[in-house]
């Protein structure tokens, strides 16, 4: 079966050409509005693949087939080669990481990550080079300094100081100009501004340019290369962008997806993967998101839209179908481990002992190492992003070993800040729904900069829902209490992951389906990555203590277990019900004895602290936890999809390594998500039984009647008529482009043009715009203009080695106008054909009688355009040219 899918696919996708096209990568490639092929390489490498040679090769039979590949090969212009004389040559060398094809002025944007150089499509002459701030980069004119060179040798005495006096003008000019380009880098930081940097590039359809940059800034450019607007509203890196009609789609490195009008105004934005967005593309009535873990999701073309609420709607009503419960367990544990190690006994029996039963294993130490130098250290590795110590590593590589790391469970994530540690395993069998590990570090000690206190977290996604675990260490000693509130509101409030803290509304909204969960562009400003979680559990060293006790009565307590006493003392308790820290966090019932201060290596509760300060027994080693829950009392849906509760919540007594003893938690979770299956298959029905959807998407996507002034237009050498296209709807724009269909010359049948395809315009016939937009009730002129060419040009390896006289039969070329709607796929064609006669011809033409084939009087030429109230004027207007 696979063989035959193999030989299926060889059938389908037959290698029509190949050739070598550079020795580095070929990081760009666009076909222009002439048909030529243009790629970019490494070091500003770029060359032309001619239209004519590429169709030369293509057309030959079988037996020639085996020359077409070193054909075109050898075919190329090399545009830097011919730039070398005029002074851009060395402006050009950066990696042209972009090309795109501005098919509205027939033009050639090629891009590196922090300039731009425009092109003429036809004549690919280099018409400007300009960086990302707009700023056009001028070049030093050697043809002048040669010149100069020249004269020198043939002038007088005099002449030679007058022309010394022009050089050092000139070269004082050439220098200031490198040193305003030095200044204008250094001012930049490197090689150029990075917030602008360029990481997408397209052209829209009303002839405008929008690059996206690094820092989620977004320009627009005229067809010119001049800077139009700027808009910033998102804060991540630009990753894509994808345009239909009236909107621009722009995808970003955290997996959102905006949604832009062609005037730059933000319509609507989701988060559409859980990872960075690496390819969009329109399709039939939809929008496609390609995401770098290779996850495809398409999006109604309408979306944002009067649909959107209608389906949601609908499948609402039907979640009980595609709603699906999963359970998992999950086993915290933190310690503060004293600066000390642990025998492999101790971690077996604060975690290997009840790990059999759990799919997740979450972890947090403290004090895995102290001292000044250390900690000042850590600090330093931390300013330049390295984290992370080898006695960390040692309790890494110990916990491994106890939960059989590699055979049972994988460790996906770990974090290190000083002191403190934390690491998150998942058992194998449910690996795959566990993703998107991510990390953060907060340090609350001296000055907020030490990590000596503070905060290490991990973010994860479990059945698509979002978990954080957060490993703390507060302020220490019993007077802190205000002090521990504030290290608390700190994490919270200034915790940062990498990624976008949206990433459940994706999840949940079930994004396959295309049905979008929209939210504002300010809806996520100011709110802590922590709240924006299903579930958040919070573990650690807190440092709450007992108040109003003394040590002999906490040891008398404890002796009796009698903690409901103890607990009325708890610092964290009194400051929770008071509202002052963890607000909307719960704990379960503390049934286990205070868990620090202990003499190491004494078991039992004999060894609680008997030294000189003699420190009252406390609960400072905690784990608190919420859910989705607002109320106690929830089931678990996908309007509450995390619901937890507490299987175990114990201390570990019998391990003595340490000052402290580490304490367990172990959760039981219900999880709600989509099931996609079955969610796709209700959203399929919905849209093919639903009468008002219907209604609704054949509304959206008509397309507006619209009328052309002729259909055959006759141009001789250099003529210029136009075109007229009226929108005769008076609600909707209209979208139009026009392309060649195929050209014939004199001696060819005129049903037998030769077909081009998606290949351009001939290079005689200049066609602007070829796309835009006309408004309801409003009339787009399109200039139609033949272009003489006295020779044509062969270029072999980048150089011309033969020229020859055009071909001087007339010619004809069939234009095809396609006009779609806001939302249409479907275009409605206007065919135009127009035919080329040369001058020498231009009497036979002209004596032709009334009833000849070609009739010039069939096109208004730019002279006779007057303005039009309404489509119906034209159709008048033509007639008149007619009728005395």
């Amino acid at each position: 079966m696979d063989q035959s899918l193999d030989d299926n696919r060889r059938t389908r996708f037959k290698e029509s050409l190949s050739w070598q096209a550079h020795r580095g990568p070929v990081l760009s490639l666009t076909m222009t509005s002439y048909g030529d092929l243009w790629s970019g390489s490494e070091g500003g490498i770029m060359k032309v693949w001619p239209w004519e040679a590429l169709e030369k090769s293509i057309s030959l039979t079988k037996e020639e087939r085996h020359t077409a590949a070193l054909s075109v090969e050898r075919s190329y212009v090399d545009l830097r080669s011919q730039l070398s004389t005029n002074g851009f040559s060395n402006m050009l060398s950066s990696d042209v990481k972009y090309l795109v094809s501005d098919y509205s002025r027939a033009k050639v944007w090629s891009a590196g990550y922090f300039s731009f150089a425009l092109w003429d499509a036809r004549t690919r002459e280099l018409l400007k080079v300009f960086n990302t701030d707009g700023l056009i980069e001028n070049r030093v004119d050697i043809s002048s300094l040669q010149d100069f060179s020249v004269e020198l040798v043939s002038s007088s005495r005099k002449d030679k100081t007058q022309s010394s006096i022009g050089f050092f003008q000139r070269s004082r000019n050439a220098i200031m100009g490198a040193a305003d380009a030095v200044r204008r880098v250094a001012a930049k930081g490197g090689f150029g501004d990075e917030n602008r940097r360029t990481e997408a590039l397209i052209p829209t359809i009303d002839g405008m340019i929008w690059t996206g940059c690094s820092s989620g800034l977004l320009l627009q450019w005229d067809g010119n290369g001049n800077c139009v607007q700027e808009f910033q509203y998102h804060s991540s890196a630009v990753q894509c962008f994808c345009t239909f009609g009236p909107r621009i789609w722009v995808g970003y490195v955290t997996g959102t997806v905006q949604v832009l009008d062609l005037r730059g105004n933000l319509i609507g934005e989701w988060v559409a993967h859980s990872s960075p967005i690496v390819k969009m593309t329109a399709g039939p009535g939809f929008i496609f998101t390609l995401a770098n873990h290779g996850g495809i999701r398409g999006w109604n073309i309408t979306s944002p839209g009067p649909l959107d609420s209608i389906l949601r709607s609908e499948l609402g009503g039907k979640e009980f179908l595609y709603t699906k419960i999963e359970n998992v367990r999950i086993l915290t544990g933190t310690w503060n481990v004293g600066q000390g190690k642990a025998s492999q006994d101790s971690l077996t029996s604060w975690l290997g002992s009840v790990a059999s039963d759990v799919g997740i294993v979450v972890v947090g130490l403290q004090e895995v190492e102290m001292g000044a130098g250390f900690l000042a250290m850590s600090a330093a590795k931390e300013t330049v992003g390295l984290e992370g110590s080898s006695v960390g590593q040692w309790w890494l590589d110990m916990i491994d070993k106890t939960l059989d790391q590699g055979s049972t469970f994988e460790r996906v994530g770990s974090r290190q800040l000083a002191g403190l540690v934390i690491a998150v395993w998942v058992r194998n069998n449910i690996r795959f729904h566990v993703g998107d590990v991510d990390a953060a570090a907060v340090p609350c000690g001296f000055g907020r900069a030490i990590g000596n206190k503070g905060a290490v977290g991990l973010r994860i996604r479990v059945y698509d829902r979002i978990m954080c675990f957060v490993n703390c260490h507060f302020a220490a000693h019993l007077d802190a209490v205000s002090r521990r509130n504030a290290d608390f509101d700190h994490v919270y409030r200034t915790m940062s992951f990498s990624r976008s803290t949206n990433l459940f509304n994706a999840a949940a909204a079930g994004t396959s389906s295309a049905v979008p969960t929209f939210r504002s562009a300010n809806s996520a400003e100011g709110m802590p990555d922590l709240s924006e979680a299903d579930m958040v559990v919070f573990l650690g060293d807190f440092n709450y203590r007992l108040d109003g006790i003394s040590y002999d009565e906490a040891r008398d307590f404890v002796s009796q277990r009698c903690f409901d006493w103890l607990r009325e003392r708890d610092q964290l308790r009194a400051e929770m019900d008071a509202g002052n820290v963890f607000q909307g966090m719960r704990e379960a019932v503390i049934t286990f004895p205070p868990t620090y201060k202990f003499e190491r290596h004494q078991a039992g509760l004999a060894g609680y602290d008997s030294g000189e300060k003699k420190r009252v027994p406390a609960w400072c080693d905690r784990i608190l936890y919420r859910d989705s829950r607002s109320s106690v009392v929830a089931d678990c849906s996908l309007e509450c999809p995390v619901v937890s509760s507490v299987l175990q919540y114990e201390a570990c007594m019998d391990v003595t390594d340490s000052d402290h003893k580490p304490v367990r938690c172990i959760f039981t979770i219900d999880i709600a998500r989509v099931d996609e299956s079955v969610r796709r298959q209700e959203f399929g029905e919905i849209l093919g039984s639903n009468e008002k959807i219907k209604r609704v998407l054949k509304e959206l996507c008509k397309i507006p009647e619209t009328i052309i002034s002729t259909n055959n237009i006759i141009l001789q050498n250099q003529d210029t008529l136009i075109l007229r296209i009226t929108n005769k709807c008076s609600e909707d724009n209209a979208f139009f482009e026009i392309i060649c269909e195929g050209q014939s010359t004199e001696d060819q049948k005129a049903s037998n043009h030769q077909l081009r395809g998606s290949f351009g315009f001939p290079r005689w016939l200049e066609v602007s715009p070829a796309t835009g937009i006309i408004r309801p009730d409003h009339i787009v002129e399109v200039s139609v203009h033949h272009e003489e060419f006295h020779t044509l040009e062969e270029f072999v390896d980048g150089v011309v080695q033969n020229s020859w006289c055009e071909d001087s039969r007339d010619k004809e070329a069939m234009l095809v106008v396609k006009v779609r709607g806001n939302y249409s796929s479907q275009t409605r064609n206007h065919r135009v054909c127009v035919h080329h006669c040369f001058l020498a011809k231009k009497n036979q033409v002209d004596s032709q009688p009334k009833g000849s084939k070609h009739i010039q009087g069939s096109v208004l030429h730019r002279s006779d355009f007057q303005h039009l109230s309404s489509s119906y004027d034209v159709v008048e207007q033509l007639q008149n040219l007619h009728n005395p």
